[in-house]
């Protein structure tokens, strides 16, 4: 029920939204367009509103990009186990991370092509669907020599986060209200780092380094019927729960876009879109700094294994803690990160912080690895997963505003493009280097990169357009629309 045309106005819960008197975000309910026009009813006086149904479409989405993710990292944080299991090389276990990267990358611009014409249900229940499918291949690919059978439903799953890891900007700009929308992007970016988490922790634990080869066997055929059980559970609730957007706009930033949208003459092709996107300065440094960022979280994640099993022998459980308490500490980054946006809209400097503390942080990480006490281990980690996975929002949210009024899929879209082509670069580089010359290069490596980023990320400009189209552009549109 459209709530702004209700005679009650009680029908479903909502809250009114009205923003807080900050000068770049203030709301107010507009005045009555031209008298004239009946192309549309005036606005009620309390203004905005946010659905409560909105925080249920968040969490099932939340779980929806777990689901995924927790694939990613599945088999790379036992290594050991898989190469023994299947007899292949430690190559072929890092392609079952790099295949995520490879397969978004040519895939993105049809994803998000596909977003921008089917919306959030659609793109998402194609995801889970192909999710679903890949987890379920998995079970029947349990003998040693059936590796193959793995890495193809290793590879519909990665093919399916095309249609995830764009939507959380998107997801949180269609449902949430302007005071609400970096801390809603956390919320949906949390998801990926909840997934990675437990991608991080559950093989270690479900599948031990047995030296009997049928255990092992038993034990991975558990974690696959495990996780093809749960997405298969999530298919179902979603094809029920999940909706595509609210009957009402929940900001002025989103109905201007909304009438934007209905607007014939002033309709963006996807392919024009792309090109505002790509001649964007602000947003083409924004591209090299995420990438970089994320890049280097990639490559540290896939040879998690090799490098703390180097100082630590027999710890695998401790490693899949310590990429557990990585992700951990970065959901409480991520958190305080939106909460910090959504509180000061200080888009540049917060990103400016978090990404030289990240590289900090990996400076900590590189030299306190030989320690000799894994408790160290885990403390570095933490702060370096603190600042580098917090960074994953906070990089959407300043895309969204360097590039508004595009559609939030496209950047986003672009942003995890970059991120790809970056890992799969970063994760070759790295394991050579930590195969032929030891970890300490390896990370000096990824921590100069970060102050390359760093330096991206300080060189470029503050242009918030979407907040001074909370005031400026719902004006603009209402007078295009009724003129």
């Amino acid at each position: 029920m459209d709530l702004k045309h209700s005679a009650s106005g009680a029908a479903e819960n909502a809250d009114s939204y009205i923003a807080s008197s900050k000068s770049t975000d203030m709301i107010t309910p507009k005045e009555k367009e031209s008298k004239a026009s009946n192309k549309a009813p005036a606005e009620p006086a309390e203004g905005y509103k946010v659905y409560a149904r909105r925080w249920a479409v968040l969490i099932l989405f939340v779980f929806y990009s777990a689901s995924n993710a927790m694939q990613w990292i599945q088999y790379t944080i036992i290594n050991n186990i898989i190469t023994r299991y299947y007899g292949i090389s430690d190559k072929w276990v890092d392609w079952t991370s790099m295949i995520y990267m490879i397969l978004y990358i040519p895939l993105i611009f049809p994803g998000s092509w596909f977003l921008d014409k089917v919306g959030l249900r659609i793109t998402a229940l194609v995801g889970i669907v192909g999710t679903c499918i890949g987890a379920w291949i998995k079970v029947f690919s349990v003998d040693p020599s059936l590796f193959y059978v793995s890495f193809i439903g290793q590879a519909i799953v990665a093919l399916a986060q095309v249609c995830i890891l764009s939507l959380p900007a998107r997801l949180a700009a269609v449902w949430f209200g302007p005071d609400q929308v970096s801390s809603a992007t956390s919320v949906g970016v949390f998801g990926n780092q909840l997934g990675v988490a437990i991608g991080f922790v559950l093989p270690p634990m479900l599948v031990p380094n047995s030296e009997d080869i049928n255990q092992v066997g038993s034990d991975l055929q558990l974690m696959f019927y495990l996780v093809a059980g749960l997405t298969s559970i999530l298919l179902i609730l979603m094809a029920i729960f999940f909706q595509d957007k609210p009957p009402t706009p929940p900001s002025a930033a989103q109905e201007a876009a909304n009438r934007l949208e209905g607007l014939g003459e002033q309709q963006v092709s996807f392919g024009q879109s792309l090109k505002n996107l790509l001649t964007n300065r602000n947003f083409i440094f924004l591209l090299l700094s995420y990438g970089i960022n994320v890049g280097v979280f990639y490559a540290i994640s896939t040879l998690l294994n090799p490098v703390v099993l180097k100082y630590y022998p027999g710890h695998e459980v401790d490693t899949g803690r310590i990429g557990l308490s990585i992700v951990l500490a970065g959901m409480l980054g991520s958190v305080v990160s939106g909460i910090v946006l959504d509180k000061t809209h200080k888009f540049k400097e917060t990103t400016l912080a978090v990404y030289a503390l990240s590289m900090v942080g990996m400076w900590i990480f590189t030299f306190t690895l030989d320690t000799g006490h894994i408790a160290v281990v885990y403390l570095t980690a933490s702060l370096l997963g603190f600042f580098m996975t917090g960074y994953l929002p906070v990089g959407f949210e300043f895309g969204a505003e360097l590039t508004f009024p595009e559609p939030e899929g496209t950047s986003s879209g672009l942003l995890n493009a970059s991120a790809q082509t970056f890992g799969i670069f970063f994760t070759l580089f790295y394991s050579e280097l930590f195969y032929s010359y030891g970890d300490v290069p390896a990370n000096v490596a990824m921590a100069v990169m970060l102050i390359v980023g760093t330096l991206i990320t300080a060189a470029t400009k503050s242009d918030l357009r979407r907040q001074n189209a909370q005031v400026v552009l719902p004006t603009a549109v209402a007078a295009a629309a009724n003129p």
